[in-house]
């Protein structure tokens, strides 16, 4: 198992990665523009919106795979991050076991190897042949090839898509005792508008900047909750209120509070710092998941580097087979 290195209680831990009014122009395109926020150790800050909000290309951004045409991101002196990407193809017409995809990045001692499958819940899968892994399986043994090199800050890009509920709120359970047992910082990218992982710290809501950012609100005070969903997910799950001063129109046009339409947010738009309340929704009007990761790339190493891992997307059920 994973050592504790827990952060001295009180002490607020430096940001292990910050950014500052970045923006990231592709072909003549702001991709993201005046996007803020910091990740320090032992934190889980979570990235959501709507799809091509930028919640990756901000991620991306981060750990250094994108550079910035405007603003600024600080990284700490040989930051090691752990990546675990929207999605990793494989060639499945040739045999690939959990221990040949924890060092397809690299070598590693067998001990790390096994230490990392421990924290992960599968370390009886070594040797099992990645094809028949389930889709919650395939997501631990992703996170424990990313956990495998002891990485300060760990990426997880949407690391519960594919798996059922029950799979979900398991992963999420993975994660926390992850962050709780290495003290990393965590920046979590989640394609659910409404509802998080209930122990992060800062909800980021991107749609080319940041419309708004929070704290989750806690459901398990919802009996309704309880009873639909049972008390882990309600211990594991929390509510996101969204508080938003535009809407972003289809036409790419912003839509002001008082009613007026510009062609671009006004500069102060969307920085609120306001805690979420649980029951109170918010429609964007978009579709949940972002498809803007390069699939193309892995990161655990250094956050400078990408390497290449070959990918198919997964979108299996908690038990459900790779074909």
């Amino acid at each position: 198992m994973l050592s504790p290195a827990k952060t001295p209680a009180g002490i607020r831990a430096e940001p292990l990665v910050s950014l500052e009014n970045v923006g990231i122009l592709r072909n003549g395109r702001w991709l993201v523009r005046g996007v803020d926020f910091s990740v320090s150790r032992g934190e889980i800050v979570t990235l959501i919106g709507p799809n091509g909000s930028g919640k990756s290309t901000s991620a991306k951004a981060a750990i250094g795979v994108l550079k910035p045409n405007e603003g600024r991101v600080e990284r700490n002196a040989g930051l090691k991050v752990g990546y675990v990407p929207q999605k990793l193809t494989i060639d499945w017409t040739l045999p690939l076991s959990v221990r040949r995809l924890m060092t397809l990045t690299g070598p590693l001692p067998e001990r790390d190897i096994l230490s990392a499958l421990e924290s992960a819940g599968i370390a009886h899968m070594l040797d099992a042949e990645v094809q028949h892994l389930s889709g919650g399986e395939f997501q631990r043994a992703l996170m424990a090839r990313a956990i495998a090199r002891k990485p300060d800050l760990l990426v997880l890009d949407e690391p519960v898509q594919g798996v059922d509920f029950s799979g979900e709120i398991a992963l999420y359970d993975l994660i926390k005792s992850i962050r709780n047992a290495t003290d990393c910082g965590i920046l979590l990218i989640s394609h659910d508008l409404h509802v998080v992982m209930a122990e992060t710290d800062t909800v980021i809501c991107l749609n080319g900047h940041v419309c708004c950012r929070g704290t989750p609100e806690s459901v398990s005070r919802s009996p309704e909750y309880v009873r639909l969903f049972g008390s882990r997910a309600a211990q594991t799950l929390a509510v996101y209120s969204h508080h938003h001063d535009h809407t972003h129109l289809p036409d790419g046009r912003v839509q002001h509070a008082d009613g007026t339409v510009t062609d671009h947010c006004f500069p102060d738009d969307g920085h609120h710092h306001e805690h979420g309340h649980a029951g109170h929704e918010h429609d964007h009007g978009h579709p949940g998941h972002d498809h803007s990761h390069d699939p193309g790339h892995d990161h655990s190493h250094d956050p400078g580097h990408a390497e290449h891992d070959h990918a198919h997307p997964h979108t299996h059920a908690e038990g459900e087979r790779h074909a």
